[in-house]
């Protein structure tokens, strides 16, 4: 398969696609005032291609912040796009939409993956999408776009999760997940007085979520928005940790960008050396493909922030450039399989 990536800075739709011949699957990376033409123009240039949308910055060897990006696959990819609505209250009434679109396509979890774009109420869209996808064993990479809005086959969908399952006929594909932080101390917490609608964390302990984390950081309230870059909020989740990122502070309260319920067991984090694991990603990648045709990857918004601060984004690109064609986006969430994860990269490699 090849993997094809065109972008323009100034929202050229035209000049993106420059290049791009017999698309087999395509996905729109746009910006809030021309979405929903590009996804109309999109779907006029190549009718009948599936494709998905979100607003959010597309990269490749740079990042395109404001304008347009298109990533498409071809020439051995078979795929199907499709959109759950009514992500907010009821995506379960959309799922034999899912199901039939696995049983069309075929494949299994050698050579098959889904891709997806939401516009919010992650965890409980992941879950139900999952509930279809694990008979299968297929797994899932994607994320948050921003707005509220995201596309399906030229048509735009508010409170809606679109979604690609797409099979390389050439080979495996495998999905990863990097988290660059680790635990700090023996800090183990109980959350209460959580509001799951508006994800905020009440207490910790039985004590203020804000005065915990300021204790132990010797923060003040205005520094605790900088400093969840490198001190987050992590759920174990088996063996694995889901990182939470805070967003603002609400009176006493802190109010995440991702769920958290009453009784979660929370640990703090802390930032690692993230350019040694971002290498060990890459050795581990190359070691499970030697060949590659493709790496698309999710990034979080706030790991971009992170390493534009460190003034390794452009370095962070590179590195993954040695890895073959790779190319992504930068979600505001980022979902691998049923999890919901914040500050985190997933990507799917092609073989």
């Amino acid at each position: 398969m090849k993997q094809f990536f065109g972008m323009s800075q100034r929202g050229s739709l035209d000049e993106a696609l420059r290049g791009l011949y017999h698309p087999q699957f395509i996905m729109l990376l746009s910006n809030d005032d021309q979405f929903e033409d590009h996804v109309s123009r999109l779907e006029s240039r190549f009718p009948g291609v599936p494709s998905i949308g979100c607003i959010g910055m597309g990269y490749q060897n740079s990042v395109v912040e404001k304008g347009v990006a298109i990533i498409a696959f071809s020439d051995g990819v078979s795929a199907v796009a499709n959109v759950l609505e009514q992500a907010s209250t009821m995506p379960v009434k959309y799922i034999q939409r899912l199901e039939r679109d696995m049983q069309n396509l075929g494949g299994t979890s050698r050579d098959t993956v889904c891709i997806d774009f939401c516009s919010g109420n992650d965890a409980c869209v992941l879950t139900t999408i999952y509930t279809a996808l694990r008979r299968r064993d297929i797994s899932l990479v994607g994320g948050t776009g921003d707005k509220g809005r995201v596309s399906a086959n030229g048509r735009v969908y508010q409170d809606a999760v679109a979604y690609a399952l797409v099979r390389n006929q050439n080979g495996r594909v495998k999905t990863y997940k990097e988290n660059i932080y680790h635990q700090l101390g023996n800090y183990r917490f109980v959350a209460s007085n959580t509001d799951r609608a508006n994800y905020i964390l009440g207490a910790l302990n039985g004590k203020s979520a804000k005065q915990v984390y300021k204790d132990i950081l010797h923060v003040t309230d205005e520094e605790i928005l900088t400093r969840t870059f490198q001190n987050p909020f992590g759920k174990l989740n088996g063996d694995d940790t889901c990182i939470i990122s805070i967003k603002d502070v609400h009176g006493n309260a802190l109010a995440c960008f991702r769920q958290v319920n009453d009784s979660d067991v929370l640990i703090l984090l802390e930032l690692g050396d993230y350019r040694a694991i971002v290498q060990d990603t890459i050795r581990r990648i190359c070691s499970d493909f030697p060949h590659r045709s493709a790496i698309f990857s999710v990034n979080c918004l706030f790991r971009y922030k992170l390493f534009s601060e460190h003034n390794y984004m452009q370095n962070y690109l590179r590195d993954m450039a040695a890895l073959g064609n790779h190319a992504g986006f930068v979600g505001y969430g980022e979902h691998y399989n049923n999890r919901f994860v914040n500050q985190s990269m997933t990507c799917v490699v092609f073989e």
